[in-house]
């Protein structure tokens, strides 16, 4: 959403005795500077005639007034005159420049109930010589107060408005623009990385917030890795098999997409010791050197990775990383992130951290697009929290995901990191405690607009609707082609894609953000040549939409569970391990020999493509 700047507007009831009033204050300012700056410029005068004298004279004066006079004796052939006229409009011209400045002041405006909270505009807050925050912020007019001062706070992710007991970490005279320079303090107890900011002003012995909250926009700045991913001639990539990696590279993938599940990764005690913001977290070194060796050989494939942060991990023994409405009650594989509170932050930041530091090109495999959770508007499914609206729902994630943006790209500055949806765009999923993925999205980017701009990427799951309606291109209620669309399917992804070109959509640079398709699969149990012609219309959409970075397609091999629970069997191959006719298909697509596999799609598609 594009930020609305809010000009400020001068108060138009003063009466005739407070413009008096202070148009005498002004007065008196105005002559003491003006004084001030004679006496300086009298100095001045002084000295260089002092210089004057003893160039010409071996003797130094004994007064002020003979100093001027033999100055006078020397350069105006003998006239007894204290000042010539250019420096007497020189002293006067320079109490005018000084007035005339005074006189354009902004004026002092009074601080009201409309327009306090969004007085000033904090512009920039971001990490300059790698461990200082400088924070700039403006102003249309100077805000009435206690004192001459502008204050700034620090305020925790979790923290809204200003404590009755918190106190500044810095001022500065008001004015119309402002600037702090910070410690930032990285990788230190009380790190400044995921905090926020607020402008405020004194008022009746107390503290006023007089701008809205901004955090660190660019953590890459600290980053000690740079690892962005490699380059690839196709978005082809897929859900891969741990025990069919060997045929990978024969299918030509270029991205593979895999779990991080936090219940294989955490441990109590032991293992991999990580000590982030003075606390040490444990990780399992065994799971570790898994995902080390797994990562290591899809990278030596030239496979870039998607890896995918999920929240499994038991309420009971690790309580600080779920939110404490997601502690009980949950049918769902997933819980809720916590940022709400001090122990809660901390958790998803040494998480964020220590993965993202691990696979950014220090010898144990790489991994370029980090995505945060499965599926996030599906509360019930994927992402348990207790049911409430979906501005509160969506107000907890978006806190946990800053945290784990910041804490990836501090240590990865080239790292994406995704925020997932599912198909049901304006579905009213609510009513069956779910959200639209449209509005978790809307206030998801709205959000994070307001409190610094970050270039956040979205990973989609356009599967048909419902997943088992193969043939997507059959006309379906569920499907159309506005912005009002039920859900988005492949049949419609133009919907998404227009979406994410809005302005309150785009990223810092007003760029289009990186989409992929983190999840996307056909059955093959209506046949395997509609699933082979549904993967071959889905792909050339997406390469001709333009606005898709990568393809994960599910997957490799079928799932029994998956067939069993949902009658979905979505893999190359079937769980035998035999070849479908969906396996030539993904080959050859993005080859030479792409017409040859797809001419046979054309008749049951019902037009070429």
């Amino acid at each position: 959403m594009k930020k609305r700047k809010r000009r400020m507007r001068t108060r138009r009831g003063s009466t005739r005795n407070q413009r008096i009033r202070r148009n005498r204050r002004l007065l008196a300012f105005t002559g003491i500077v003006t004084a001030v700056a004679l006496v300086v410029v009298t100095v001045l005068v002084v000295t260089l005639l002092k210089n004057i004298y003893n160039g010409d004279n071996e003797s130094e004066p004994e007064s002020f007034l003979e100093t001027i006079e033999v100055a006078h004796d020397t350069t105006n052939n003998g006239k007894h005159e204290y000042l010539n006229q250019d420096i007497i409009n020189f002293i006067t011209g320079s109490g005018m420049t000084v007035t005339e400045g005074l006189m354009q002041r902004p004026e002092t405006i009074e601080l009201t109930p409309e327009n306090t909270a969004e007085f000033a505009s904090i512009n920039n807050c971001a990490i300059v010589d790698d461990d200082k925050v400088q924070i700039e912020a403006t102003s249309s007019g100077i805000p009435a107060s206690d004192d001459k001062y502008y204050y700034i706070f620090e305020q925790a992710t979790y923290e809204d408005g200003l404590a009755e007991d918190a106190e500044p970490i810095d001022r500065i005279y008001k004015g119309e623009e402002a600037q702090f320079k910070l410690n930032l303090k990285k990788d230190t107890a009380d790190s400044r990385l995921f905090s926020k900011f607020m402008l405020a002003v004194k008022k009746d012995d107390g503290f006023v917030g007089i701008s809205h909250p901004k955090y660190i926009t660019n953590p890459g700045a600290c980053a000690r890795h740079s690892y962005g991913g490699m380059e690839h001639k196709s978005i082809k990539g897929i859900l891969p098999h741990p025990l069919k990696l060997s045929e990978l590279p024969d299918l030509g993938v270029n991205y593979c997409s895999y779990n991080i599940p936090l219940s294989h990764i955490l441990t109590t005690s032991g293992g991999i010791e990580y000590d982030y913001g003075g606390k040490v977290y444990h990780f399992n070194s065994q799971i570790m050197n898994d995902y080390d060796n797994l990562f290591q050989k899809l990278n030596g494939m030239g496979i870039d990775i998607a890896a995918i942060i999920l929240n499994d991990a038991s309420p009971s023994t690790y309580p600080e990383i779920t939110h404490p409405d997601a502690r009980s009650g949950s049918t769902a594989p997933y819980y809720m992130f916590n940022a709400s509170d001090e122990g809660g932050v901390k958790a998803l930041a040494a998480i964020g951290s220590f993965l993202a530091g691990r696979y950014s090109g220090t010898g144990h495999g790489n991994v370029s697009m980090w995505i945060i959770a499965n599926e996030v508007n599906a509360r019930k499914e994927y992402n348990y929290m207790a049911k409430t609206d979906v501005n509160t729902y969506t107000a907890a994630f978006t806190r946990a995901f800053r945290v784990f943006y910041n804490a990836i790209k501090s240590e990865n500055s080239s790292a994406k990191v995704y925020i997932p949806i599912d198909q049901r765009w304006t579905y009213n999923t609510e009513k069956t405690g779910d959200y639209d993925a449209k509005d978790v999205i809307d206030i998801f980017a709205s959000s994070i607009s307001n409190y610094g701009n970050i270039d956040w990427g979205l990973a989609a799951h356009p599967y048909s609707f419902p997943n088992g309606n193969t043939a997507f291109w059959n006309a379906s209620k569920y499907v159309n082609h506005t912005e009002t669309t039920p859900t988005i399917t492949m049949d419609n992804i133009e919907v998404l894609t227009n979406y994410m070109q809005k302005d309150s959509m785009r990223d810092t640079s007003g760029n289009i953000r990186s989409i992929i398709l983190s999840e996307l699969g056909y059955s093959s149990t209506s046949g395997e040549d509609v699933q082979a012609a549904a993967f071959a219309y889905a792909y050339t959409k997406m390469v001709k939409n333009g606005h898709i970075d990568a393809l994960m397609l599910s997957r490799q091999v079928d799932a029994q569970e998956e067939i069993s629970a949902l009658g979905l069997a979505l893999g190359l191959e079937n769980t035998g391990g035999g070849h479908k006719k969906l396996y030539d298909v993904f080959k050859y697509i993005d080859t030479d020999k792409r017409n040859e596999v797809v001419s046979f799609a054309y008749s049951i598609v019902g037009k070429e493509f």
